[in-house]
């Protein structure tokens, strides 16, 4: 635009005052133009407004060219200005967003575009552009003051934001002291290969000069490094050359020249889905090195003794077997493979016997036990271990590991079983002949004295007695005889039951007759028809037995009823079958037997505590006994004091 005239404003530049025909020209054009138009000057001055942009602010030409930018523009600032006007200096146009206010104080969004015209002369040509159509009716002093509102939540975010970065350094200075506190080196590397950051330890693992400055780049660095590895290829392949880009995980170990190893453990470290470097952890495992080629070597040397011995050697922790040798193997018949697999050590032990071993200051060595085990076919062995943890040594999983050493002592178990039935037999042996001497002389002095008493009365009197009182002693002696032979009955049927010589003869009895008869003959014995009841619940009843034996279970049975029945008792004889098996059930309202006695009744030269007096030996029950059970029967008991006893046999019919 070139501009003459002789109208000036304030500041000597010419205002558009048409003087010939081009001017008259460019006015009208500028006038009638609907684009808001004007010229500022190098203050932001209005050098020339159009009609366009008087009717957008509501000022008339006058007006503004008494005024600044900053009168419109609610949003100026002197130092954006500046920096808009050198920024026109070297391009041709500067486009800016802000807000005007009109005349009639509503605020409105425009874009100013300043053109570069002659900027050597001072001045430039600028275009003004409503953002909306919508004006917005506020007034400059409520705009400034939203203004200042958002420049207050400004503030605050700020303010925010400072204690934010304040607590993330916090954080930093937390992470680095934890970095420099633990016990391994710790190295991070970006995603460029270079090192960012180390701590004290990895420079005092490395024993790094601190004239030499740590990075992948510095050729320093690198010889530094290699002139202490072992092998600089290896060292330079798995860690100082790896990709740090490289989003997998990483494991090597890297062997000093001092005989040192460390371990070098890297990790991707990701921002996000995207591997930004990877970090570092490197630690001293040159005595977990040295420990673990011991142990290999004693793995070794124990492998070859637990292979070669005869006693079966287990690993256990819990219920689980870790290692078993070809021995454990044999003792129990199941493959080693069996053995480690899965196997549950309670399926194999069926008992266990401890017993502690101790040394001689007391503290607990190791553990003696005798198990008890079935083998993979069912056999059931003996088997004799020691057991010792092995604390410090082994574990799995945290837990202690015992070591259990076993041989096969089966043999000498049923040995030993043997020795204590013979034993046991031996003083069952000793009780009943201490039993036997107690009761010979008991039940034996009695009826001889009476025999010894009534002969010597006889031989010094019989002359002079009457025929009916010699008689008198006869019988006594008589009947001292016949108990003194019972006796020997009864010891004689005894020792043939011991050794086993009774024959079990059975034939068909019709027991009802049966047991008719032997009622008839007990009472004949005791003159009184009354004394024995005898009742049939299962009326014709015949079955398989020996008469011998079965007489002598049930004579014995009534007559230890009709014994033990002080006062004149009844016993009463009661047969029933049932389930195929015949029920004989003698009762008794007597003395009864206690408790105490019952666990013993049945065993020889026994006797209740409660009999006082009343003469017997001790035989008859466990002859009983003996007898049933040659019948392949059963006989049981039940009694109160006081009340009475009742016997129970049963025997199978064996139709």
């Amino acid at each position: 635009m070139n501009i003459s005239g002789n109208m000036l404003n304030g500041n000597n530049y010419p205002l558009i005052a048409p003087t010939n025909e081009e001017s008259i020209f460019t006015h009208a054009l500028l006038n009638s133009s609907k684009s808001a138009a004007f010229c500022l000057g190098e203050g932001a001055e209005f050098l020339y407004v159009n009609n366009a942009f008087c009717q957008m602010t509501g000022y008339s030409r006058e007006a503004l060219l008494l005024m600044t930018l900053a009168d419109l523009d609610i949003d100026f600032s002197p130092q954006v200005w500046l920096e808009h006007w050198q920024l026109l200096k070297h391009q041709d146009t500067v486009t800016w967003r802000s807000h005007y206010q009109n005349r009639q104080e509503q605020v409105f969004p425009v874009e100013i575009t300043l053109n570069s015209v002659e900027p050597n002369q001072g001045f430039s040509c600028a275009f003004a552009r409503e953002i909306s159509t919508k004006v917005t009716p506020i007034n400059r002093q409520k705009y400034v003051d939203n203004l200042e509102e958002g420049q207050e939540d400004l503030r605050q975010e700020v303010s925010e934001y400072k204690l934010a970065q304040a607590e993330l350094e916090k954080s930093l200075s937390l992470l680095r002291a934890t970095l420099e506190c633990t016990a391994n080196g710790i190295l991070a590397v970006n995603f460029e290969g270079e090192i960012l950051y180390f701590n004290q330890k990895f420079m005092d693992m490395w024993q790094l000069p601190r004239s030499v400055r740590i990075s992948r780049k510095c050729d320093r660095a690198k010889d530094f490094f290699e002139t202490q590895v072992k092998d600089p290829e290896v060292f330079r392949a798995c860690v100082w050359q790896m990709p740090s880009q490289l989003d997998s995980e990483s494991y090597d170990l890297v062997e000093l020249k001092d005989g040192r190893i460390f371990a070098h453990y890297s990790e991707p470290q990701w921002l996000g889905d995207k591997v930004i470097g990877r970090v570092w952890s490197i630690w001293d495992i040159t005595e977990t090195q040295r420990t673990e080629e011991a142990l290999r070597l004693n793995e070794s040397r124990f492998r070859t003794l637990a292979e070669n011995t005869d006693a079966g050697i287990f690993l256990m922790y819990g219920n689980q077997i870790c290692y078993a040798n070809p021995a454990a193997a044999t003792l129990t018949g199941y493959t080693q493979k069996e053995l480690l697999v899965n196997f549950d050590v309670k399926q194999l032990i069926q008992s266990r016997k401890l017993r502690q071993v101790h040394k001689a200051d007391g503290a607990t060595l190791s553990e003696y036990q005798e198990m008890q085990i079935v083998m993979k076919n069912g056999t059931s062995r003996w088997l004799a271990c020691t057991v010792g943890k092995l604390d410090g040594l082994l574990d799995f999983s945290g837990k202690p590991v015992e070591l259990l050493t076993a041989i096969d002592i089966t043999d000498y178990k049923y040995a030993e079983s043997e020795v204590r039935l013979a034993l046991e037999q031996a003083k069952r042996v000793s009780e009943l002949r201490q039993r036997f001497v107690s009761m010979l002389c008991h039940q034996f002095r009695t009826p001889l004295n009476v025999v010894s008493f009534s002969a010597d009365l006889l031989r010094r009197n019989s002359h002079q007695w009457t025929e009916e009182k010699n008689h008198s002693y006869l019988d006594l002696i008589q009947a001292a005889t016949k108990q003194i032979a019972q006796l020997l009955d009864e010891i004689l049927l005894f020792a043939k039951a011991e050794a086993a010589k009774l024959r079990y003869e059975p034939r068909l009895l019709d027991l009802d007759q049966f047991c008719r008869d032997i009622v008839a003959q007990m009472q004949l014995v005791c003159n009184d028809p009354q004394s024995i009841k005898f009742v049939n619940r299962g009326n014709s009843i015949k079955a398989k037995a020996d008469p011998k034996l079965l007489q002598h279970i049930l004579m014995n049975l009534l007559s230890n009823s009709l014994k033990y029945s002080p006062g004149g008792g009844t016993a009463i004889l009661e047969i029933s079958c049932q389930n195929q098996q015949v029920i004989f059930e003698v009762k008794d309202q007597g003395i009864g037997i206690p408790v105490v006695d019952r666990a013993q009744l049945f065993e020889p030269f026994y006797r209740g505590s409660n009999v006082d007096s009343i003469p017997g030996s001790g035989l008859g029950l466990s002859i009983v006994q003996t007898l049933v059970e040659l019948h392949g029967g059963e006989i049981g008991v039940e009694s109160e004091v006081g009340v009475g006893t009742q016997f129970t046999v049963i025997l199978p019919c064996n139709c």
